[in-house]
């Protein structure tokens, strides 16, 4: 497994991945303004590659921009679907190329890559890559999709459960990248985990945050990720935020890897984000037991 760091990274692990497809591309659009991208999937249908474009139904910046995006990816000669409105977004990153997914909490737009502290995983799993192309051709032809595979975070079918269960289980440490986490039942989690000793540190905002937790703005950059790195060992990438319409209404993806690496790099980059965040509540003394709380 690798992992992508914005904007450290930029297109090119993207990119090389798209110029070096052989067979296929499946890829899933939220915001797109990226033309090297758009250039590398025409040049790879050229060379008679199979790709094929998910495409949002709407977003923030309003449908006239993703219809606009649709003609642009139909001149590359890509396939596109739409996906339903059923869900009030679709909010879900990630790409298939060949046997290769990249799951993604980033968009394929200068504003994200280039300004934006964001992460990206990509696996060469074969089990976690069939579970992406179920989801994806599920989505794109408008069908039911179960989720088999727990470390494919997949709202609204396993997001809550999945995320919930991988809180619960931290001994040590949460460091969490946010912009606002407000869902009340996963609230109440990070408390039990605060209460239990676990140092909580949110980069973002905690909403009724624990006495124990710190919450600092970042810094310099933009942040949009969603991110989560537990006991230094296992770490969350996804586009789902901590926050009730993100677990159960919409569709969004993430990944959970345990790769120790992985998790120490995200780490490192958390640790020098937070250096130059800015704000902080200090917590309060960890009180855990009443003997201890009465000395």
């Amino acid at each position: 497994m690798k992992l992508i760091v914005q904007p450290d990274d930029g297109l090119t692990p993207i990119l090389q991945a798209l110029k070096r497809a052989k067979r296929s591309i499946d890829i899933v659009i939220f915001r797109f303004d990226r033309l090297e991208i758009a250039k590398a999937l025409q040049a790879a249908v050229a060379r008679g590659v199979v790709v094929r474009a998910l495409v949002a139904h709407t977003n923030s910046g309003g449908e006239k921009k993703l219809r606009k995006l649709e003609q642009v990816l139909l001149a590359t000669g890509c396939t596109i679907a739409r996906s339903a409105d059923d869900l009030p977004r679709y909010h879900a990153k990630f790409l298939i190329v060949d046997d290769q997914l990249f799951v993604i909490g980033f968009n394929y737009t200068k504003l994200d890559i280039e300004k934006s502290r964001s992460f990206g995983l990509v696996t060469r799993d074969p089990k976690l890559v069939r579970e992406a192309l179920s989801l994806f051709e599920a989505d794109r032809t408008r069908q039911p999709y179960s989720a088999t595979h727990d470390r494919l975070v997949v709202s609204p079918e396993n997001a809550r459960e999945v995320l919930t269960g991988f809180i619960r289980h931290a001994r040590r440490q949460l460091l969490i990248y946010d912009a606002k986490i407000t869902d009340k039942l996963l609230n109440r989690v990070l408390h039990d985990r605060a209460r239990a000793g676990v140092e909580i540190r949110v980069l973002g905002k905690l909403d009724k945050a624990p006495a124990l937790a710190h919450c600092r703005r970042l810094g310099d950059l933009r942040l949009h990720v969603r991110a989560i790195v537990r006991d230094g060992k296992q770490a969350f990438i996804g586009s789902q935020s901590l926050r009730k319409l993100e677990l159960d209404g919409r569709r969004e993806v993430g990944l959970i890897t345990t790769d120790p690496r992985i998790a120490r790099k995200i780490a490192a980059v958390f640790e020098s984000d937070w250096a130059h965040a800015k704000g902080d509540k200090p917590p309060e003394p960890a009180v855990t037991s009443p003997a201890a709380a009465a000395k």
